[in-house]
């Protein structure tokens, strides 16, 4: 297989590249060069928000295409215009933030989307954006696309830092504040998870659109955070809190605690979708284990920071109101 790839050198496209790779697939990715590409890619330079960014692709002729694309949908429309007859499969990772709020939970892919255009440009909201691609990518490739609605994505190479605040957070050791409930359902995905149904789907010329997450439920809130302090081997004391107390204190859930959603609408939004789709067409997810462990293991090998996207902000609790939550 021919894959090309729109990015390839963080955390989703990175991850995607060398799954590609290691089943012996040809791996192109065109990307502003701003870090290096794995080992084994052929890198073209373009940036797809300049004129003239796509040159590198002006010729040639791929099995499929993997975008992970987050900001104005017009540069997934151009891409799309260019590769249309060009390409067999089209891949895009988009989100399951494009869904109407609220949302049912146990909701599927025909649940009412936000309004969007594929021709929106400048700063497009995150969900607005990720439609407007689908939208783009619709009208050219038709069910040749895949429009992939990711949730929560974890695992090693997060660039966001949700995983990796609470490894390094808990191997601190000592109290921690633990949003509860403990058996709290999490819905997310392992990185390596996504990159190989991505990639099993374009083989299968799998399309339409699809929320790829792990089954509601797949873990806890309790099972995640007990898996960081064995992990890490910490002395870390888990003092579960009520959801209530938290938000009476102002702490915001999803930033300044990673992950965690109290129970109502938003948690149903994010944490309680169908993926019945996704499963009949292979998704498989690891054990929380496992992601926790790799995700500690790569964070160690890179001196304990992960990376950290420039277009989205830190996460976590600050030491000290944590500390003062936790004598109240």
């Amino acid at each position: 297989m021919r894959l090309l790839l729109l990015g390839g050198t963080n955390f989703v496209g990175r991850v995607v590249a060398e799954e590609a790779l290691a089943r012996g697939w040809e791996v192109t990715a065109l990307n502003r060069g701003t870090q290096p590409a794995p080992a084994g890619v052929t890198a073209l330079l373009g940036d797809r928000t300049a004129e003239g960014g796509l040159a590198a692709l002006a010729a040639g002729e791929w099995d499929a295409v993997v975008d992970t694309w987050s900001g104005a949908p017009t540069a997934v429309r151009d891409s799309a215009r260019l590769l249309a007859g060009r390409v067999g499969h089209y891949g895009y990772v988009s989100s399951r933030s494009v869904y109407d709020y609220p949302l049912a939970r146990g909701a599927d892919e025909s649940a009412k989307v936000v309004g969007s255009s594929p021709d929106a440009e400048g700063e497009v909201p995150y969900a607005e954006a990720k439609r407007g691609a689908e939208l783009a990518l619709e009208a050219e490739f038709g069910g040749r696309a895949l429009l992939a609605r990711a949730g929560l994505i974890l695992g090693p190479h997060e660039n966001i830092g949700r995983l990796p605040w609470w490894l390094n957070r808990i191997a601190r050791g000592g109290p921690v504040l633990a949003p509860g409930p403990y058996d709290l359902p999490l819905q997310y995905i392992d990185v390596r998870d996504l990159a190989g149904w991505l990639l099993d789907a374009a083989a299968a010329r799998f399309g339409g659109a699809c929320n790829v997450v792990s089954p509601a439920g797949h873990t806890t809130m309790g099972e995640l955070l007990e898996a960081c302090v064995r992990v890490t081997g910490s002395d870390a004391d888990l003092r579960w809190t009520d959801p209530e107390r938290i938000l009476a204190a102002g702490v915001e859930p999803w930033t300044e605690l990673p992950i965690w959603l109290a129970p109502g609408e938003l948690n149903d939004f994010l944490h309680g979708a169908s993926v019945d789709r996704a499963v009949a067409a292979g998704l498989r997810c690891r054990p929380v284990g496992e992601t926790v462990e790799d995700t500690w293991a790569w964070l160690r090998s890179v001196g304990g920071v992960a990376p950290q996207r420039a277009d989205r902000p830190k996460v976590g609790l600050d030491p000290e109101r944590e500390a003062e939550l936790l004598r109240g």
